[in-house]
């Protein structure tokens, strides 16, 4: 194979694979895991006209940015799941967890939901027990307990959906908790029981 054949093969797997990422997105989510579809209201979930979900990223502390399948083919991507983990980290720290996917699956349902073409603004994603029991100390509104300490929570926001649409699709979901924080500028979706402030 002459290498301009190399170059044509390899630009037609990355079409490819944008072209699944992108029907993913406009088509549904019938195939979220169980522990989240169960959570998930019927009406919020169609059919999946291709296997493959993605998200995008953008840490706002670290100026870095993502965009990735992270599940295809009905499995998760090893790769995928730790570059995640990775731009998620705690940036006072620079310590890195293993996120929750439940979490990273409401991310992409609720993306879908607001029609988002924009990556997540990352306010807060993990956080070490160190940097959460520091901002414990200084806000009433930062948990002891928090669930970004075990990769079960972020705080988020979308440049192309106002945040009082951000927060009303994550309680329509009725999946884990969602916290609003017009003040800040960021909503706070989490795994944990459903329930919101």
């Amino acid at each position: 194979m002459t290498e301009k054949q190399q170059k044509t093969s390899d630009s037609m797997i990355i079409s490819r694979r944008q072209f699944a990422g992108g029907l993913a997105a406009v088509a549904g989510l019938s195939f979220i895991p169980k522990p989240v579809l169960a959570a998930i209201p019927k009406e919020h979930v169609g059919p999946l006209i291709k296997p493959a979900r993605f998200l995008a990223f953008n840490n706002l502390h670290t100026g870095e940015t993502t965009k990735l399948i992270y599940w295809e083919k009905g499995r998760y991507i090893k790769g995928a799941l730790s570059e995640i983990n990775y731009i998620l980290r705690d940036h006072r720290t620079n310590e890195v967890a293993r996120m929750d996917t439940a979490l990273l699956d409401q991310l992409f349902i609720l993306h879908n939901k607001l029609g988002s073409r924009t990556p997540f603004q990352v306010i807060s994603g993990y956080r070490s027990p160190k940097s959460n029991a520091m901002l414990h100390e200084h806000s009433n509104g930062v948990a002891k307990k928090s669930m970004h300490v075990q990769g079960k929570a972020i705080d988020i926001r979308l440049q192309d959906a106002e945040l009082i649409n951000v927060r009303n699709a994550a309680l329509a979901m009725n999946c884990g908790g969602v916290g609003y924080y017009p003040e800040s500028q960021f909503v706070h979706v989490d795994t944990g029981k459903v329930r919101h402030w």
